[in-house]
């Protein structure tokens, strides 16, 4: 095989995943260590990435495969910090805190009779898949047969909603 050949790595023998995984995790980790400062995470983010790669949707160029891994990490890495802090402001999003556990379960009724009425049937179940049953944005494109991207934009829609709805001043 040439040196210059692109190679669809899904396509590969076991052992070319192998070859990769045995050349480049070490240096992987180390650098989704230095980003996320969590081993769990950082052992996930390279799974994932090494998943990717075993689904065969990703072409390889020989000479820019460590460059194109140890960049897949920084952004997947990235990625789940923008995440985390996107949650932690949906959690903070409430300008006035219910006082105590009536107040709480009166407010979290609030919240899903408004999803219920105002976001179509789909923003709602993709709604319920991120934030109840904690789906990725890649499972609930698949089980709802759309793009990422879509996912996104009704995940989006839905939360800008809810905000305008009880967080109007944006506090």
């Amino acid at each position: 095989m040439e040196r210059h050949e692109r190679l669809r790595v899904g396509e590969q023998s076991s052992g070319m995943i192998q070859r990769l995984f045995k050349q480049h995790y070490a240096k992987m980790l180390r650098v989704a260590r230095t980003i996320l400062y969590d081993e769990q995470e950082s052992k996930d983010v390279v799974s994932d990435i090494f998943e990717e790669l075993l689904r065969g949707r990703t072409v390889l160029m020989p000479d820019t495969e460590e460059r194109y891994l140890l960049t897949s990490v920084r952004n997947q890495c990235l990625k789940r910090i923008r995440h985390q802090e996107m949650r932690h402001r949906i959690e903070a999003a409430p300008a006035e805190q219910p006082s105590d556990a009536e107040d709480e379960d009166e407010f979290m009724t609030d919240i899903v009779e408004f999803v219920v009425s105002h976001l179509t049937e789909q923003e709602q179940r993709i709604f319920r898949l991120r934030f109840t049953e904690g789906y990725s944005y890649e499972e609930i494109a698949s089980s709802e047969g759309i793009s990422r991207v879509a996912v996104w934009k009704h995940l989006s829609h839905a939360l800008k909603e809810i905000r305008n709805r009880f967080n109007p001043k944006g506090l």
